[in-house]
């Protein structure tokens, strides 16, 4: 790879992305990442959320600030069930297959854990292994690899545009748990 290419990659930022390499509902994640450099903010945004969780107070975790809404516990599930998804999403698009992807469904992947029954250390570590695993993919990707663009959930979407959202989609639900659980 050559010097050039490896610099742009790494100057990967939110601003770069252009309207067809996402659906409109993905703008709001973008706009919770911020401004912000994609393979250093996957690491960083990790770091941040897991000393935010860890500060929370422990009566806090199995709370539901309304009827029918998730716990912290089963938020972090989601955000590591979502992880994997998108994770999944952006190999397929960047090794070049085109088949569609397809959705899921959050709500039943929600109420098919053991969220509530497991440890908040067990789901951080989980969290945190599966964002190290999905850095290292990122940080594979060559810059042709991160502007391919495949379709997910019936919408067209490129491998950094997923990137970016496993970034706003763990910022927007901790914001989530300061205005809601706090």
């Amino acid at each position: 790879m050559r010097v050039e290419t490896l610099l742009k990659k790494s100057i990967m930022k939110t601003s770069q992305l252009k309207e067809n390499e996402y659906p409109h509902y993905c703008k709001t994640y973008f706009d919770a990442a911020g401004e912000v450099e994609l393979v250093e903010e996957l690491e960083i945004c990790l770091h941040d959320f897991i000393r935010f969780v860890q500060n929370l107070p422990m009566d806090k975790f199995d709370y539901r600030y309304a009827e029918g809404k998730w716990t912290i516990k089963e938020i972090i599930q989601h955000i590591i069930d979502a992880e994997r998804i998108f994770a999944y999403r952006a190999l397929r698009i960047s090794r070049n297959d085109s088949t569609p992807l397809p959705g899921f469904d959050e709500n039943s992947y929600a109420s098919n854990t053991a969220a509530n029954s497991r440890g908040l250390q067990d789901l951080l570590t989980e969290l945190s292994a599966v964002r190290h695993s999905n850095l290292l993919l990122f940080k594979s990707f060559s810059e042709e690899q991160l502007l391919r663009i495949g379709l997910a959930s019936d919408h067209p979407i490129s491998v950094r545009a997923i990137g970016f959202m496993l970034i706003g989609h763990q910022k927007q639900h901790q914001k989530v748990f300061e205005e809601r659980y706090l």
